[in-house]
């Protein structure tokens, strides 16, 4: 099996989605689709390849309807004006979508299959908004029959939709894990985010937008808008319940609404030697796991898990985590279930803070803890997600002296 080296990652800055009220999200004017078409050339430009060496583009969304239906993957190539020989495809595994695609791109090199694939992520979480506003569009339609015959109750449908409901039964399984638990590490991904944004850590890979804006101005976006750093404990303190009345996750608990785009370019460590690249990191390993719909949060533990036992490691050989902050429990509980030092996850704040647009997020994920790394000397990397449906994603990566 070949070794699979990641050459290059870019993103745009992570806006702040609102679909009631459009006109503050700062991408609101800006398809999804066209925030990729606008990255992926400078990622190419980036990594200082021709594009006609990709091979393979995979683009992942968690919704891939309405604006988001990219053609099979092609259209974001179309937008971008790439090479007509770079084929592609769409991959949906919801929040986990992007990572999933370097999985399959990680897939493709290691077996011989392709030297250099390109990997791509989209959201716009305020022109193709979750939940009620699509289905009432008819853009999804989820098959009822999951909600209403007998014979599929055991999977609880009405709450395995709901991501809040399935945070909430996460955090009911963990009670040596309190609401200030959350509510803490929720100050603390804020904290460092903006302390990340302040010291210009994300800098080096975030793509500067010009994008229109409600009042006729553009505006160059290129800091992630949902970033407080004067979130308080007393502030997340008075927050009502989000999703079940007398329940514990709150919208300062839960990862905001976001529009945004990634991608990361994978490439076989003899290749990237050839050109004369110096590689972000080497990636080692890969999990993924199911797990009960309900506790959807569970998944990056036994996906982790399923990644670190491919190589021997035991979780405290990991230098870094970069964990999805879907919510504040879902770390919290891979923090428990795993043994990790808290002080090794998320270090320049995490998706409560920065964001988490869905089908995107995979790849900030891995190419932040990429940078986290380079920056900090560290050798061994997991970043990790949890998925709409009961699943688990996670990569392992190694950063080598190159």
């Amino acid at each position: 099996m070949r070794e699979v080296v990641i050459v290059g990652y870019l993103r745009t800055a992570q806006s702040r989605s609102r679909p009631n009220d459009p006109a503050r999200d700062w991408f609101h004017k800006l398809r999804a689709d066209e925030l990729l078409g606008t990255l992926l050339p400078e990622l190419v430009k980036k990594v200082g390849i021709d594009a006609k060496e990709i091979d393979d583009f995979l683009v992942g969304s968690a919704q891939g309807v309405a604006e988001n239906w990219s053609y099979g993957g092609r259209t974001p190539i179309f937008l971008a004006n790439l090479p007509e020989t770079i084929s592609a495809k769409f991959v949906d595994q919801q929040c986990g979508s992007a990572m999933a695609g370097v999985q399959i791109g990680f897939m493709e090199i290691a077996q011989g299959f392709a030297d250099t694939v390109m990997v791509g992520g989209m959201e716009h979480m305020t022109r193709i908004p979750m939940g009620g506003p699509t289905i009432e569009r008819g853009i999804i339609a989820p098959n009822m029959g999951l909600y209403m015959d007998p014979k599929y109750k055991h999977w609880d449908m009405a709450n395995s939709f709901n991501m809040g409901m399935t945070a909430e039964k996460l955090f009911g399984m963990n009670e040596d894990i309190s609401v200030d638990d959350m509510n803490n590490w929720a100050v603390r991904s804020h904290q460092l985010a903006a302390k990340a944004q302040a010291e210009g850590f994300f800098d080096g890979e975030i793509l500067p937008i010009e994008a229109p804006q409600a009042d006729g101005s553009v505006m160059t976006v290129k800091i992630d808008q949902a970033v407080r750093g004067e979130t308080s404990l007393e502030e997340l303190r008075g927050l009502r319940p989000a999703f079940k009345k007398d329940g514990v996750i709150t919208a300062g608990v839960s990862s905001p609404l976001n529009a945004a785009a990634t991608s990361m370019m994978l490439m076989s460590k003899e290749k990237a030697q050839k050109l004369g690249l110096k590689p972000l990191a080497t990636i080692r390993s890969i999990g993924f796991a199911g797990v009960d719909p309900t506790i959807m949060g569970a998944g990056p533990v036994p996906a982790s898990q399923k990644a670190l036992d491919y190589l021997g490691l035991k979780p405290q050989d990991i230098d870094f985590w970069e964990i999805n902050e879907a919510f504040a429990i879902v770390v919290l509980n891979c923090i428990k279930h795993l043994g990790l030092d808290p002080e090794r996850v998320n270090v320049m704040g995490g998706g409560l803070a920065i964001g988490h647009p869905l089908g995107a997020t995979g790849n900030r994920l891995v190419g932040t803890l990429a940078r986290i790394l380079e920056a900090k000397g560290g050798r061994w990397g997991c970043a990790n997600a949890c998925v709409g449906g009961g699943q688990g994603v996670a990569m392992i990566i190694e950063r080598e002296d190159y």
